[in-house]
């Protein structure tokens, strides 16, 4: 072996860095350019069609209404179960026509009934429909008044539309007409004449405040029949 310095070791290699991968600068400035056109003709349009704009905001506008609406009926409504709806003839009075439905509703299940709320423009005459323990059905128009007894009298009119409905469309064993308010003098006896039953301010408060089905409180009730479901 002959003398000399020792041969050196070559340096270990390092591993090559993985260039980080970058955009293009003429694709990012060809995708701004197309944004920026594609924003520019949309406020263009929005220019032209400015009533657009208009009606997107009536309909946003009209939704946040109603949907507060809902959510307070929801929330009011959830007081009222939290106490087993015992309701004051007062607190009937407060609510608009569409609540004093499904407080109606509500007190009919609270009886036992598998009930349902029809409110609305195609209702045939009955706001709420419901089958007793007994298998009854029942049909109930409601009117509801602001002023309560000091509002307008329901009238033989409103009768005669239940009457016309209630049994042949609802297929009711049992119509009612029922207020907060209160009835006219006619009404009264053309009600038991047809056999309409009528539930007004005083009876609508013993009822709701109670603990007797609606039933008790009513005379000339159909017997039981064998339960059925809602149809």
């Amino acid at each position: 072996m002959s003398g000399g310095r020792p041969a050196r070791r070559p340096a270990p290699r390092r591993p090559a860095r993985r260039s980080k991968k970058r955009h293009d600068p003429v694709v990012r400035l060809g995708l701004g350019v197309l944004v920026l056109g594609l924003v520019i003709t949309v406020v263009r349009w929005l220019l032209v069609h400015w009533w657009v704009l208009l009606v997107a905001a009536v309909i946003a506008a009209v939704a946040g209404v109603l949907g507060w609406q809902r959510a307070r009926q929801r929330a009011e409504w959830e007081r009222v179960r939290a106490r087993a709806l015992r309701m004051r003839i007062a607190e009937l009075d407060a609510l608009d026509h569409r609540a004093f439905e499904f407080a109606v509703r509500d007190l009919m299940e609270r009886d036992g009934c598998r009930a349902e709320r029809l409110g609305g423009a195609n209702d045939n005459a009955c706001d709420v429909r419901a089958v007793d323990p007994m298998g009854r059905v029942w049909a109930i128009q409601c009117k509801h008044r602001r002023d309560g007894d000091r509002g307008s009298a329901v009238g033989v009119g409103v009768l005669q539309q239940v009457n016309g409905t209630a049994r042949q469309i609802h297929g009711a064993d049992v119509a009612v007409v029922l207020t907060n308010g209160r009835f006219t003098s006619k009404a009264i006896p053309w009600g038991a004449e047809h056999r309409i039953h009528l539930v007004d301010r005083r009876l609508l408060g013993e009822w709701a405040a109670g603990s007797r089905p609606l039933w008790d409180l009513l005379d000339r009730i159909p017997p039981p029949r064998r339960p059925s479901a809602l149809a």
